[in-house]
Order: structure tokens, then sequence, then C-alpha cells
């Protein structure tokens, strides 16, 4: 029979649960309504096809771009006044920025607001900053799947939910609707999680690359590698995303919103099984190996939604890509912490954020740009090839982390 659990072990627990739900609702809220921007854009009056390619990819593009400049200096101010903190900002600011976008009279309101919610949210890497900093090393990895698991399952309902609420009551209820889903993620975090003691000032002292050469022999190079992965990751799978729904688009005269609600939610389903089941073949086979065979069927799943035959492929495309996603990322946010010192993990995370962002900002934009001048096929084949670059920079430049 187990004994009970130690004050900190309960606590790390505790934190996980509360986080987990925060992070569910939140990327519910999100993924409530962000899959519909380029249904949003029509109703704005974007009806050319070319158009709604080039403002769907500057509307996703304009939240990353933002997130990225932004990413770092919370990371910095996380580190030195508690990461909690950052998570409630983070929260409280996409709350109100996604809640606005419902009032945009044109596509240049939206594509401000985006702006302005990349730069005061950032949930992500605040949270996960929380939980690598508070979890015992040996579960790092297992706990950041879980973790990922709440944005996979999130990501899976808010499509389905957010296509039968657009449907129903209209695309500007669903981005208020949105905003008082992440109003009310921020109540877990406010109420439940207890952040672990950070250390002494002195041991973040110098920047953070002094300190990464420090740590380890290779760690700076390994983070480096591992945060440009962060940013390919995102530019191929949600460059790919907005092109699902432009495709549908092609294929659907009916029922577009459901069906792209039916197509996010299989691949954030997909992702989040993924992400709790990679930690066995992982913790068997290495992170790295893991990551590597996700980045390359990852890139396959793309190929396939173009070539595949009719909405069909589309939706098995997208579903397989998210699988293959979901694996990915926690692996990626593993590796980067356990070559990363405790003092500056959320200035790690704040640089992988900004990466990430970045990807987020580029993915949609050369996406809907390649979209708009050579069409759906040249756009999906491209998100596919940064796939494939990934699984590149990944068995070159990168190591497996001591555990």
């Amino acid at each position: 029979m187990r004994g009970e659990a130690s004050p900190l072990e309960a606590s790390w627990r505790h934190n996980l649960a509360a986080l987990w739900f925060a992070q569910l609702t939140a990327i519910f809220g999100f993924s409530f309504a962000y899959p519909f921007l380029p249904l949003y854009l029509q109703e704005l009056g974007i009806r050319q096809q070319s158009q709604l390619a080039f403002w769907t990819g500057l509307a996703g593009g304009a939240s990353g771009l933002a997130l990225a400049i932004m990413s770092p200096i919370w990371g910095v101010v996380a580190d030195r006044f508690g990461r909690k903190s950052m998570l409630m900002r983070a929260m409280l600011g996409a709350a109100i920025t996604v809640g606005l976008m419902g009032f945009a009279r044109g596509p240049i309101d939206l594509v401000v607001l985006r702006m302005l919610q990349g730069a005061s949210s950032g949930t992500v890497a605040a949270a996960t900053a929380l939980v690598a900093s508070g979890t015992p090393r040996s579960r790092v990895g297992w706990a950041l799947g879980v973790l990922t698991s709440a944005i996979a399952v999130g990501s899976a309902l808010g499509p389905v939910v957010g296509g039968l609420a657009a449907a129903a009551v209209g695309v500007r209820a669903v981005f208020w609707a949105g905003g008082g889903l992440l109003l009310l993620a921020a109540l877990p975090v406010l109420l439940v999680v207890r952040e672990a003691p950070r250390p002494p000032a002195g041991a973040a002292s110098g920047s953070a690359i002094e300190l990464l050469r420090a740590a380890a022999p290779g760690a700076l190079a390994a983070v480096v590698a591992l945060i440009i992965c962060q940013a390919l990751l995102q530019a191929a799978y949600v460059g790919f995303q907005p092109l699902v729904v432009l495709r549908l688009l092609q294929r659907l005269r009916t029922g577009t919103a459901a069906v792209t609600g039916l197509a996010f939610g299989a691949a954030g389903l997909a992702s989040a099984l993924a992400a709790v089941l990679y930690a066995t073949p992982a913790r068997r086979f290495g992170y790295r190996p893991v990551a590597i065979a996700a980045a390359l069927a990852m890139g396959g799943a793309m190929l396939f939604s173009d070539v595949g035959p009719g909405v069909t492929a589309i939706i098995a495309g997208a579903t397989l890509s998210g699988a293959f996603y979901g694996a990915l990322g926690p692996a990626i946010s593993t590796m980067i912490g356990l070559e990363s010192p405790g003092a500056i993990q959320a200035r790690v995370f704040g640089f992988s954020s900004s990466a990430t962002a970045l990807g987020f900002a580029i993915g949609p934009f050369g996406g809907g740009l390649l979209a708009a001048q050579a069409g759906l096929s040249v756009a999906t084949a491209a998100c596919a090839a940064v796939a494939f670059i990934l699984a590149g920079v990944l068995i070159l430049r990168v190591r497996e982390p001591r555990r």
C-alpha cells in the first residue's frame, strides 16, 4: 500500500491539475473562435478567394508576430517577479482582446485586435514554465505531456462546439463566448496554483546565454536548436490549418462551419491522445527519435490531405497531422526543460514561446500568401516541406538530453 504523498508531490500534482483545467478552458476559448477567421472575414466583406486567403494569413499571423516580440520580455519579468502572475496577465489579456474581436467592423479591426491579443497573451509559455519549474525532474516529460493534452483537448472541443454555435448564432457571438471562456480559465490559476519558490536572485545573475553555457557542455547549442525546432513546428502546423478551411470552402457549398469544426475537433482529439501516449515510447526509445519520426509523419499527412480523395482525405490529413503535432510539441518542450537550469527556465521558455509565435506568424501569412499566388496545393506542399526540414534539424543538430 502506497503511503501518502509528500507536501511537495501533492503541490506539483495539484498545480498540474489546476493548470490542466485552466489550459483546457483557455485553449477551448481560443479554438472556439480561431478556426473561423476565414468565415468571419467573409462576413466582414472579403469575398474573393485570393483576398480571403491573404487576409486570413494576415489575421492569423498578426497575433504570432506580436507574441514573438513580447514573449522574451514576459519571460524575463516572470523569472524576476513570478510565473503565476504572468499566466494571469496572459489569460486576462486574451479574454479582453478575443471578446473585442466580436465587435470588429472590418478586416483591419480584426488584424489590429489579433496583434493586441498576441502582445498581451501567451498562456502556453507561462503555464509551461510553471509546470517545468515546479515538477520533479523525473516527471517533467510526463507532466508536460499532460499539459499539452489539455491544449489538444481544448483544440478538439472548441472547433466542434464553435462550429455548431457559429451555425446557430453567428460567428460574432463565437468571439464573445471565447472571451468569456478565457476569463473563466483564470479562476483555477488564481485560486489553486501555488508557485514553487524561485531560486535566489544570484542564481539567475547573468544572461541566459552565459548560464546555459555554464550549465553543461553543449547545453546552449542544444537549446538553440530546439528553439528553432519550435518555430518550424508551429510554422508548419499553424500554416497548414487555415489551408484545411480554405480547401473545405472549395469542396463544400453548405455546412462548411460544421465540417470545419469536425476536422479541427478530430485533429485536436488525436493531438490530445498523442500528447499523453508519446511519453511511453519516448522513455523507451528517447525523446529525439520519437520527435524525428513524428515530424516526418506529420509532413506526409499534410501531403495526403492534398492528394487524397475528397473531403474525407482533408479530414484524415488534418487528424493525422494533429496526432503527430501532439507528440512533437511536448517532446521538444521536455528536451528544452531538461537542458535548461531551473533559475532561467521561464526566460528560456519565453524565447521558446517567441520562436513558436514567430512560426505562428510566418506559417499562416506565408501559407495564405502562397495560396493566394500559387494555389492551395503549393501552399500545402510548403508546409509539409517545413515539417521535413524540422526532422532534418532534429537529426543533425539536436541531442538526446540527460534524463
